[in-house]
């Protein structure tokens, strides 16, 4: 199996109130392709700021980050934006959809700037959206949504551009039990048909059951005496 991602000495940190606070550090590891793995560990101990630098969207204070084997310290933003859109898809807590757009249209949203024609988009977002239980709100705007759905719409959109690896920032929190396993199965579904790569930060111990591999972030670095632990989902 080749490697995902690389972290070489990675550490992130950032200034407040003229104080330097450290977030990140000492992080060296790899990430396998076609992986289903969760980063775990309490609030506040760098689990979102983790996913950000792996879907690119931060870069590190100091050290390295490789992605397909490739370094991305010196990319351009105007190339790791062109890997975000071909390459990742990311679930976010706060779902940051378009209040606009409609359910489908937000499902769809990053399709026609991969090339991805109108009738064509239409039919992956609407194969996601009923693969999420979402079919019958396609139409609805996301302020006509509970935050359940809203969270649905969020995993259909960075669903239906099939990108390589997806990032899911505690996917199942405003989720009951049964839709959060249901939504579960849809990834190990996608993991198992397309090889997609989920790597998620969570507190959901059905997630964790589910993941091959579990890393404990503990203030910032991986805790030594639990990673990987390694599971049989």
């Amino acid at each position: 199996m080749s490697i995902l991602y690389r972290l070489s000495d990675v550490h992130y940190s950032y200034r407040w109130n003229q104080q330097l606070i450290s977030v990140l550090k000492n992080l060296n590891f790899e990430i396998q392709k076609g992986c289903f793995l969760c980063f775990v560990g309490p609030s506040g101990t760098g689990k979102t700021t983790l996913l950000n630098l792996l879907g690119l969207i931060d870069r590190p204070t100091r050290g390295e980050i490789f992605f397909e084997g490739q370094s991305t310290n010196s990319l351009s933003e105007n190339v790791l934006e062109n890997l975000r859109l071909k390459k990742i898809g990311f679930v976010f807590q706060s779902f940051h959809l378009i209040p606009t757009l409609t359910v489908l249209e937000n499902t769809s949203y990053f399709l026609p700037h991969l090339g991805v024609d109108s009738a064509l988009s239409k039919k992956q977002s609407l194969e996601v959206l009923d693969l999420l239980g979402l079919s019958d709100q396609a139409y609805k705007k996301p302020l006509e949504l509970s935050g359940g759905q809203r969270q649905r719409v969020a995993i259909a959109r960075a669903m239906a551009k099939q990108p390589d690896v997806i990032l899911a920032d505690e996917p199942t929190a405003n989720l009951d039990q049964e839709t959060a396993g249901k939504i579960i199965e849809a990834f190990k579904g996608l993991q198992r048909s397309r090889g997609t790569s989920f790597i998620f930060s969570t507190h959901d111990a059905r997630l964790m059951s589910m993941a091959g591999t579990v890393h404990t972030l503990t203030s910032g670095e991986l805790d030594p005496s639990k990673n990987p632990q390694e599971t049989t989902p």
